[in-house]
């Protein structure tokens, strides 16, 4: 790929795109293809199916650091062509806004040798847009001119700026392709904030991403590492080692809340996969137009987190107000989740459900340190009288670990053994 400097995004560059095409059998060397005859390339197969890969803007005009271990992972799950669009040249620029404009012009390009690879016998039903930041909005605007034929669009952190709040022809959309998918991990500054798809993601909540910088003396990783895990994320799917669930539900605090845990609207099917692998629910999630996702995950690569809905029961007579910290340990090793987000409420014989997500999977679960921590307040309370807490499993269909009657004396860790739930409702 065109690897330029900072220097040249100062002077700015005009646009020059060049495509790069990966195959089995040139997995580690992309080759030029020519705009004019790009099928006389003898690898580049039209029959079988073909992912463009599109990046963003490149301020700096290095090339993207993931870009290879992306190609790679695409093709270890098929046999395909895959088409890196370099447009490096008209990326690399101070003007972010010259660069926006350069957008169109990179779709029309990509239309035109779409448009060939459709008069040799290649069917729009066999292409795979990937678009990073801009390359999302360039995604969607050659799906458009193809009608929404194009089988299907991967959007990761669709860029904001110069986005957000227009006219759906004038960004990406629902109708640019047969099936449109959105992640959102910096919607608070670089990334959009709105639905973009049939289904958007919004990983811990789409804004700030665990593990990312929070101050500006962090350098350049405070302002990309939000906007950047959107690919490392899915690049992860793809990989397909730790698959993600994600939640459809209306917000983050009612995620976290351990409201949004019932995916009753896909059948038998259960809740969606994040990511390459979210076809097998892609029938439903177009019927469903656009569905808003949310998973949470950690900060570095296995980014997959193991849930458990943890509902309370409580018999103290007076209102509490507090939080708790659950340890999982299974004889060997250990892992542990603080749930803070917000002050729980524990009122008698009143259900509180909240979600708990674990970095790893602990089984056999064998023991469980819980810690209450009341909420600061005129009289906090000391004591938190258990009925009943119950973990229900959110993955591998593993039966809910259950305690009764549990005395939680303030900061102090209790340890017990689980036991099977019994059938019982309050």
């Amino acid at each position: 790929m065109t690897d330029l400097s900072f220097k040249d995004s100062i002077a700015g560059t005009s646009l020059d795109v060049r495509l790069l095409l990966y195959t089995w059998a040139n997995i580690s060397c992309g080759q030029l293809l020519s705009h004019q005859e790009p099928f006389n390339n003898p690898h580049f197969n039209l029959s079988s199916p073909t992912t463009f890969l599109i990046h963003g803007y490149r301020p700096t005009g290095s090339p993207p650091v993931w870009l290879h271990t992306f190609v790679e992972f695409l093709l270890k799950r098929r046999d395909m062509n895959v088409i890196v669009v370099d447009w490096n040249r008209g990326a690399t620029s101070v003007n972010y806004w010259k660069v926006v404009k350069n957008t169109r012009k990179v779709a029309a390009n990509l239309t035109e040798l779409i448009q060939k690879m459709k008069d040799n016998g290649a069917k729009l039903s066999s292409i795979h847009m990937i678009g990073v930041s801009l390359g999302a909005h360039i995604s969607g605007f050659t799906g458009a001119n193809f009608n929404g034929e194009i089988d299907r669009i991967t959007a990761l952190d669709p860029a904001g700026p110069e986005f957000n709040g227009k006219d759906p022809s004038e960004r990406l959309d629902p109708t640019d392709a047969k099936f449109v998918e959105a992640l959102h991990t910096d919607m608070d500054a670089l990334g959009y904030r709105n639905l973009l798809g049939h289904i958007d993601y919004y990983a811990n909540g789409g804004a700030d991403q665990p593990g990312c910088p929070k101050s500006i003396f962090s350098g350049s990783q405070y302002f990309k590492c939000d906007h950047q895990r959107s690919v490392f994320l899915y690049m992860s799917s793809v990989n397909g080692s730790c698959p993600i669930t994600a939640y459809p539900c209306e917000s983050y605090t009612d995620f976290l809340d351990g409201k949004c845990m019932d995916c009753g609207m896909f059948k038998s099917a259960g809740c969606p996969v994040f990511g390459y692998d979210v076809v097998h629910w892609r029938e439903q999630l177009v019927e469903l137009n656009q569905t808003r996702t949310y998973f949470q995950t950690n900060e570095a690569s296995p980014f997959c987190k193991f849930g458990y809905k943890v509902d309370i029961v409580t018999w103290n007579q007076k209102l509490h107000w507090g939080y708790l910290t659950i340890k999982l340990h299974n004889g060997k090793e250990e892992t542990q989740v603080e749930l803070n987000h917000k002050s729980l409420k524990f009122e008698r014989y009143v259900e509180t459900s909240v979600l708990a997500q674990f970095d790893r999977d602990i089984q056999p679960v064998k023991e469980i340190t819980l810690k209450f921590c009341p909420a600061k307040g005129l009289r906090p309370r000391k004591k938190l009288r258990v009925l009943l807490i119950r973990l229900t499993p959110l993955q591998n269909n593993l039966r809910p670990l259950c305690r009764y009657d549990l005395l939680l004396e303030k900061n102090t860790d209790v340890t017990f053994r689980p036991i099977p739930c019994e059938d019982s409702n309050f």
